[in-house]
């Protein structure tokens, strides 16, 4: 049987998935693992990890289910700085997307130094923790032995292809989060800004998420066992691998993608420029998005999920679902990592506002919920400013499970959701990509829309006045919350 293999690399598992050409699932893998956290503001992941996780993926899924491979998709987190010596070894740990602060210092030289309105003009976003460019400037200051050792510069995605293929690339989408190295209206490599944050690294070739880069070596296939010749894809980012999956890829297409953090991708007629949200260039040619990412949502249902015993998820939700509209009086902010956007705030943190003696698990996991769909519906109210526009939304991720969560967004947004039928995400979007590379493919036959999730007016009155309390409670609180931060790097 013809099939395609996609495998992503997340920021809490890797997850691999075999498709037939028609778009059945024939078989899924995973494999957990956990980010390092080397200090306060500092998220890693040894790069070589990825490699080890894709071969293990690929053996186990081609070991179950025999089949005819024709393509191999691949995604990852991003944007992240892996940077590698001329031979392709990884000179250090990785340094992750948003959820890494550590370059708050370079951001805020680098935006002086060029200018933020120039900085957003060409390359569609302020400068923020998202940004690559800031982590090169802040490894050149503090770890310059590394830097001096650097040549390639990766991404989850991009490695894997090189160690499938050999190809030293990146694609177009990864490198528009490269800011202030990649010029979003050219489409390249802005050589004046990466030569000044990153003077030693030789840059990836440009490509699309889709393109064939190249083949499977002799090397890469006995590790994996996948045959020697299949071609290999580009890949991108995992949010925008996701929007592939559901096939938000037209104007007025929003997705929501409910993981670890929560992201939104927005695609838009032509490019928008923002200081508080993310003007990208999309994952297709042709296509713009205007995105935002929370730095946590996923992230901390797992945190409270752990610090509570371990209860089992369908437990939780059923207590939640008992709290009611409003936690019985708690309210959140998820600022539990800094916030990115629309705030972008790595110092704020998260606070649980209205605890009492009588408030139980349920309130409290309820409470978090509710906190992630008010970081939501706060990142559309910007989209919209920025001149985005909303026709449809669609879900995916594995928060959609469950069904309170994407109901509790679509209360407190006042948006309809489309859950599709495979809400997989990224390792489907990287599959569908291979398959498109050498077949004609419909994602909307290969993943149809499930179901819809609508708002129910009922809570509306009550999430308005919460809302406007979420909005107030950071506004008060962020020199507390900065100054807590300033002491806990100090002790």
């Amino acid at each position: 049987m013809p099939a395609v293999l996609g495998v992503d690399i997340g920021t809490s598992s890797s997850k691999g998935i075999l498709v037939s050409l028609d778009g059945s699932i024939i078989g899924v893998a995973v494999r957990g693992h956990e980010v390092d956290r080397p200090g306060p503001g500092r998220v890693e992941m040894d790069a070589d990890l990825w490699w080890r996780e894709f071969a293990d993926l690929s053996r186990e899924l081609l070991a179950r289910h025999p089949v005819t491979l024709v393509g191999v998709g691949v995604s990852g987190m991003g944007p992240c700085v892996a940077l590698a010596d001329a031979d392709g070894h990884a000179v250090r740990p990785a340094i992750l997307y948003g959820v890494d602060t550590r370059a708050v210092a370079q951001i805020e030289r680098l935006t002086m130094q060029l200018g933020q309105a120039a900085i957003v003009d060409r390359c569609g976003s302020a400068l923020s923790t998202q940004s690559v460019g800031p982590k090169l400037a802040w490894l050149a200051e503090n770890e310059p032995a590394v830097t001096d050792r650097a040549r390639l510069l990766f991404m989850p995605s991009s490695w894997l292809a090189f160690h499938l293929t050999g190809a030293y690339i990146l694609d177009h989408q990864s490198a528009s989060q490269c800011t202030p190295m990649y010029d979003t209206v050219a489409q390249d490599w802005y050589e004046p800004w990466a030569g000044l944050v990153a003077p030693g690294l030789e840059l990836p070739r440009l490509v699309w998420p889709g393109e064939v880069v190249g083949r499977v070596s002799a090397a890469a296939s006995a590790v994996t066992t996948i045959p020697e010749g299949v071609p290999v894809i580009a890949g991108t980012i995992d949010a925008w691998s996701e929007a592939i999956s559901v096939g938000a890829q037209h104007p007025g297409d929003l997705m929501l993608m409910y993981g670890t953090t929560m992201f939104l991708i927005n695609t838009v007629e032509e490019q928008i420029s923002s200081a508080t949200l993310w003007g990208t260039v999309g994952a297709l040619p042709g296509t713009r998005n205007l995105a935002g990412g929370m730095a946590t949502s996923g992230a901390i249902t797992q945190w409270l999920r752990d610090l509570v015993g371990s209860p089992d998820y369908a437990t939780l939700i059923a207590e939640a679902d008992a709290a009611g509209a409003g936690a019985r009086g708690l309210l959140m902010l998820p600022y539990f990592a800094g916030e990115r956007t629309p705030i972008a705030d790595p110092r704020a943190r998260g606070i649980i506002a209205g605890l009492t003696l009588e408030h139980t698990r349920g309130d409290l996991y309820r409470a978090t919920l509710e906190a992630t769909a008010f970081g939501v519906r706060h990142n559309i109210e910007a989209l919209r400013m920025a001149g985005g526009r909303i026709d449809r939304a669609v879900a995916v991720g594995g928060g959609t499970q469950g069904g309170l969560w994407t109901q509790i967004v679509s209360d407190i947004t006042g948006i309809a959701q489309e859950i599709p039928s495979v809400t997989i995400g990224a390792s489907f979007g990287a599959a569908f990509l291979a398959a498109s590379a050498s077949t004609s493919v419909m994602i909307e036959r290969w993943n149809p829309i499930s179901h819809v999730v609508e708002p129910r007016a009922e809570h509306a009155g009550r999430y308005d006045d919460l809302y406007a309390i979420y909005r107030d409670l950071y506004t008060s609180t962020a020199d507390l919350m900065h100054r807590l931060e300033e002491l806990s790097r100090e002790s």
